[in-house]
């Protein structure tokens, strides 16, 4: 079976809720600066972040756009779990109205620093992915095999959202009780790629990742409908 290291390590990233934005000093230059930065991702699996125009990173990127973003499995063996390294050229997003409604869904309580003004969101245009998934499994993936290619679903994520949180509430709560063991009180649909979706399952937010990738609304009804079946199958 061939194992599709890209979706892996892009998996990573989606389910990761923060990483390491590394960029180039300019207070110090020729030394890298790190710090932990909470992200979401765009539909091709792009890091997506929001920082203040006073920020060091801001200030860094804007000298020099080149930088890396670290996401990792936290807890037990660091060196026997999986990480990945997204290797690119930093940029503003231009357009950024819909990736701010999918960043506030992950961090609603960030929409205050949209009103202090001062803040944007950036992304990294990947050229590599460092992925390593654990002891003697070490790759680089090329950013034309990393990036999804899920144009319609990212057209079509805010009618899912609407579609699912609306009509199919015992459909949601099914799933974490399927995939999480525990039934909540609450559930909604925050976010949902080619990939996966995420819920808001009371106060955690939990990831699913579907068995093989979706490109269309009728594939992804299709994997939600047979989730829903196995969920409520086992429960």
């Amino acid at each position: 079976m061939t194992i599709d290291r890209a979706r892996q390590a892009r998996e990573l990233f989606r389910t990761r809720g923060s990483g390491v934005l590394s960029s180039h000093s300019t207070k110090l230059p020729g030394y890298p600066y790190g710090s932990v930065l909470p992200h979401v991702t765009d539909h091709a699996g792009r890091p997506v972040i929001l920082i203040s125009h006073l920020a060091e990173h801001t200030h860094n990127l804007e000298a020099d756009a080149r930088a890396s973003f670290l996401v990792a499995e936290l807890g037990g063996d660091v060196q026997a779990s999986a990480r990945a390294t997204l290797l690119g050229n930093a940029q503003r997003v231009a357009e950024p109205a819909a990736l701010e409604q999918r960043y506030l869904r992950f961090y609603p309580e960030h929409a205050r620093y949209l009103e202090i003004g001062g803040f944007a969101f950036w992304t990294l245009e990947p050229l590599q992915v460092r992925f390593i998934e654990g002891f003697g499994s070490l790759h680089w993936i090329l950013a034309e095999d990393y990036l999804a290619r899920a144009e319609e679903i990212a057209q079509s994520e805010a009618s899912v959202l609407e579609h699912m949180n609306a009509d199919h509430l015992d459909a949601l709560l099914a799933y974490c009780e399927h995939r999480f063991g525990f039934r909540p009180q609450r559930a909604q649909m925050i976010g949902f790629d080619c990939d996966g979706f995420h819920l808001r399952a009371d106060a955690q937010v939990l990831r699913f990742t579907l068995p093989e990738p979706v490109a269309t609304v009728s594939e992804a009804r299709t994997a939600l409908i047979a989730l829903a079946q196995q969920s409520r199958s086992r429960s």
